[in-house]
């Protein structure tokens, strides 16, 4: 080949590499948010069973004396809520979202399990009867009222949205009902505002 030639092949490759690589990585994106989905709703369907042999409660609102976890909300300690469900979670790998590059996924539920294994916030108020409060989602939330021990303080006025990291400015919600959406910050800011209730309280660890 000559010098001519071996160019061209070279300009031809890159210009390919410019088309699709994007596309590519694009691809992954949305593989690693639908394994995301796939984790919260796994992780509601965990819920959903505590509750059905709790009252029809989620542990956060059931008192740690009755097997739930109600006494750790305002404590920081936000793996607990999960800790208390490990029967119905089975394994702590779905509460690992795979992008989250900053965290790094439990391998079991005791000695190797604290907030820094959890990719998703709890809403520590959630009822079952009430389809549209937040239960679980990722924690890259952001807008709210920052108050001790990792809650934070949602309002229907307040101007709420996600940031870069994890999902880049874009989230998933696994509401009361069991249910996961894939949000924007407009969906999220419209979810936020068909909760129901004035104030949302997310324990982000």
């Amino acid at each position: 080949m000559t010098l001519l030639e071996i160019l061209m092949v070279i300009a031809v490759l890159a210009l390919l590499a410019a088309i699709f690589l994007p596309a590519l990585a694009d691809h992954g994106h949305r593989s690693s948010r639908i394994g995301c989905v796939n984790n919260l709703k796994q992780v509601g369907l965990s819920f959903r069973l505590w509750a059905g042999d709790n009252g029809d409660k989620y542990p956060m609102r059931v008192s740690t004396n009755q097997g739930g976890t109600m006494e750790f909300v305002g404590t920081g300690e936000i793996f607990r809520h999960f800790q208390g469900m490990s029967n119905e979670l089975s394994t702590p790998k779905i509460l690992f979202c795979p992008n989250d590059a900053k965290r790094r996924c439990a391998t079991n539920f005791e000695n190797d399990f604290n907030n820094s294994r959890i990719s998703y916030f709890v809403g520590v108020d959630a009822l079952e009867t009430n389809a549209t409060m937040f239960l679980c989602g990722d924690r890259n939330i952001t807008g709210g009222i920052r108050m001790r021990n990792g809650l934070v303080t949602l309002t229907t006025n307040q101007t709420v949205g996600w940031t870069r990291e994890i999902h880049n400015e874009k989230g998933n919600i696994l509401f009361a009902d069991g249910s996961v959406q894939q949000l924007s910050i407009s969906g999220l800011r419209t979810a936020l505002e068909n909760t129901g209730i004035a104030t949302n309280r997310l324990a982000i660890p």
